[in-house]
């Protein structure tokens, strides 16, 4: 008798810990509501014909969202077979899904080299303002959703890219894992910045199942899994490419294990994008020395 009576105690005190947790994540000065688990943004980069012809059509049968990173750069004005058109962008617009910012002529941030990087920041108002004036031209709202060219980051351009009406930004898995392998850690609202937010997947050709479903997996307690990839397939980049056939495996994946798959402009609908850590580096050097640790 009085083990059952101790059971139950134990029992009533979790789910009373449990919902204290519930609300206070509710409560948090950065959340709108809690984070539920399995939550995914998919993103893709570089405007790549094959959104369009390939991923649109399989996004619009599972009713996933999505962002779509709009560049002009590489051979966007002269090789339709690689890149889509300006119509075709805006079609994948009026489907729902969001357009995103990739700058004008994809261009990197280069933080290592000063002089190099004060120029990109320079050229920065114009590199997104010609998108947004393309978006309007088409009928697109002006973005809001950033994605850093290469995934080079920089502290300068935070208040840059804030100053041009960005609310989120997404970078890559570096610094916390090396580009190559596209490793990468899931989104933590409170201890990421906004304008920093990190991919907890870049799709590569060598990627098999387990690698998309290792970074996926990586959406629960509160946080969010971005995954980043380019064209499904990428003719122009090998080294990014997504083969179809994976690339239709990963959606049906998410699909039967019931994620919810949204566009980087809905993490809105979840955090506050104006709440920013005291030091928006802070949470990647202490990723990095936990993973350290980890070796």
């Amino acid at each position: 008798m009085h083990y059952y009576r101790r059971l139950f105690v134990f029992i009533f005190c979790l789910l009373a810990v449990f919902k204290t947790e519930q609300v206070v994540l509710a409560a948090s000065p950065i959340l709108k509501q809690s984070i539920p688990d399995k939550l995914v943004v998919l993103t893709f980069d570089d405007s790549v014909k094959s959104h369009y012809t390939v991923v649109r059509p399989l996004l619009r049968k599972y009713k996933f969202g999505a962002t779509f990173f709009i560049t002009e750069g590489f051979e966007f004005k002269t090789n339709k077979k690689h890149y889509m058109s300006w119509s075709e962008i805006a079609r994948l617009y009026q489907d729902g899904f969001e357009i995103g910012n990739h700058t004008r002529s994809h261009m990197g941030l280069d933080a290592k080299h000063p002089e190099s990087l004060k120029k990109q920041l320079a050229a920065y108002p114009e590199q997104l303002g010609a998108i947004d004036a393309r978006c309007k031209e088409y009928g697109i709202p002006v973005p809001t959703s950033f994605a850093y060219p290469g995934n080079g980051i920089a502290a300068e351009a935070l208040p840059l890219l804030k100053s041009l009406n960005i609310k989120f930004a997404r970078r890559g898995g570096a610094p916390e894992y090396p580009y190559e392998k596209g490793r990468g850690v899931a989104y933590e609202p409170g201890k990421d910045h906004p304008l920093l937010l990190p991919t907890a997947g870049d799709a590569r050709p060598d990627w098999e199942l387990s690698d998309f479903v290792r970074a996926v997996k990586q959406a629960k307690n509160g946080r969010i899994a971005i995954i980043q990839f380019h064209g499904a397939p990428d003719l122009a980049h090998s080294w990014v490419n997504t083969p179809v056939g994976k690339f239709e495996l990963y959606m049906k994946y998410l699909a039967e294990n019931n994620y919810r798959v949204i566009a980087l402009r809905d993490l809105e609908k979840y955090v506050d994008p104006n709440f920013t850590p005291r030091n928006a580096f802070d949470v990647i050097e202490e990723r990095k020395k936990e993973l350290a640790k980890q070796k």
